[in-house]
């Protein structure tokens, strides 16, 4: 059986656990430079506050309804999160994140306890899981809702149930094939774990409106629709694990993008930090899945709903790397290369958003190279090593490119931010 463990609310959780006055009131979290709604409490989702309503036009809504407005705060959901998957991965030697605020568990060999406790083994795993779920809760204030089952969709499929309806006490198990089967047709095939968009619009045109629909249907229709994903969804709803979490598929590509306060970013100089460190945090990520990129697009531009006679520029610039890298100071050299390539020198632009988009990504285990590569790809490799390992010890981008700066002239904007209580000392919460 696959345990899933999945967070409730989990940007407002966080929030309500050092600020116990909001625990009952409706709270929302804003994007990046206060920009729009991104998370939202029960409460807040049902005075029908929405997923990217902008905070300009809801702001004297959202004081009128009382309604507590945080602005993000990645530092305390960040080690919330850690402190969260800590705890869950104690509970199997079989354990994987799959993101921010949801963590995969294995559970076998529980015969034998569950026959020494007198249970049946469906009961035992339960009341195991209530006890997680007990624990999580306790621990770290964060409240989580657990799913159960013969596969990892259908453990997904499990814990929606068990948010959606109180009698399960944020515990839901589908343990038999009747307990499968009544599911499938309640369950909108929308919701599905691995049901995309694209997917959809097929799923529509043939009258697919359930997860029971769909495995209806023959899996030579799935084939031809949707392909291997597809069909693996198909027979992990029928209850055969097929989805490996060691073979899912990395990221194809990484974005890091940001909005800028006020009027925007007018100088070089400042564009040129900002996309630095944008393309630095890809770097990360890219090295973090173990994975090198071969191709790289930055891009810029200034507010869309600007006045007509303010001067519009938008960058937009493909960068084909010689060699699949994931060298931070490769990277950027490429990236502030393109900046420049599209900058006409004349200024007065305000720029309101840039980023970086890393693509044509593969693993690192087999790099295509170069016969005329001038790089010591060795001596790179291990500068980069040696950098992360002295901002691992000694804290976030200790060491960094001197182009990347301080930060201070496009800081994002964040009014509404709380406390970063666990992991800044000054923001310790004290007790009088």
């Amino acid at each position: 059986m696959y345990l899933i463990c999945d967070c409730d609310n989990f940007f407002a959780s966080c929030e309500r656990v050092f600020n116990p006055a909001v625990k009952r009131k409706p709270v929302v979290i804003l994007s990046n430079n206060d920009g729009c709604v991104i998370a939202r409490s029960n409460e807040a989702k049902a005075l029908g506050y929405k997923m990217g309503d902008p905070f300009f036009k809801v702001k004297d809504k959202l004081e009128a309804d009382g309604v507590a407005v945080f602005s993000s705060n990645y530092n305390l959901y960040g080690d919330m999160s850690r402190r969260v998957m800590m705890l869950l991965s104690s509970y199997s030697p079989e354990f994987w994140q799959y993101s921010i605020d949801e963590g995969f568990l294995k559970l076998e060999g529980f015969e034998l306890k569950a026959k020494a406790a007198g249970k049946e083994v469906n009961e035992y795993l339960h009341d195991y899981a209530a006890e997680i779920q007990y624990t999580i809760t306790k621990g770290t204030g964060i409240p989580v809702t657990l799913g159960i089952a013969s596969t990892k969709t259908l453990a997904k499929m499990a814990s929606k149930f068990g948010k959606k309806y109180p009698g399960y006490k944020h515990v839901c198990m589908i343990a038999s094939d009747q307990q499968r089967v009544k599911a499938l047709k309640a369950f909108p095939i929308e919701d599905v774990w691995g049901i995309g968009r694209k997917s959809m619009r097929t799923m529509e045109y043939h009258g697919v409106k359930t997860a029971w629909d769909f495995v209806q249907r023959p899996e030579s229709w799935v084939r031809q629709n949707f392909h291997v994903q597809g069909v693996r969804t198909w027979k992990e709803l029928q209850g055969h694990d097929c989805i490996s979490i060691d073979e899912l598929p990395e990221k194809q590509s990484i974005c890091t993008s940001r909005g800028f306060a006020d009027a925007g970013l007018n100088r070089i100089e400042d564009l040129e930090e900002a996309v630095a460190n944008f393309t630095a945090i890809c770097a990360q990520k890219l090295r973090r899945q173990h994975s090198v990129c071969q191709m790289m697009t930055v891009f810029a531009h200034t507010s869309r709903f600007a006045d007509e006679s303010a001067p519009r520029k938008y960058i937009y610039n493909n960068v084909h790397l010689p060699v699949q890298t994931n060298s931070q100071q490769e990277l950027v050299a490429y990236a502030l290369k393109a900046l420049h390539s599209e900058w006409d020198g004349t200024g007065g632009y305000h720029f309101k958003k840039a980023g970086t988009i890393l693509w044509d990504i593969s693993s690192d285990a087999a790099i295509q190279t170069d016969l005329f590569d001038t790089v010591d790809r060795d001596k790179q490799r291990r500068l980069s090593e040696a950098v992360a390992e002295i901002n691992r010890k000694n804290g976030h981008s200790m060491v960094k490119l001197a182009v990347q700066g301080t930060g201070k002239r496009w800081h994002l904007k964040c009014e509404l931010r709380s406390g970063q209580y666990t992991t800044n000392i000054d923001d310790v919460i004290k007790v009088k």
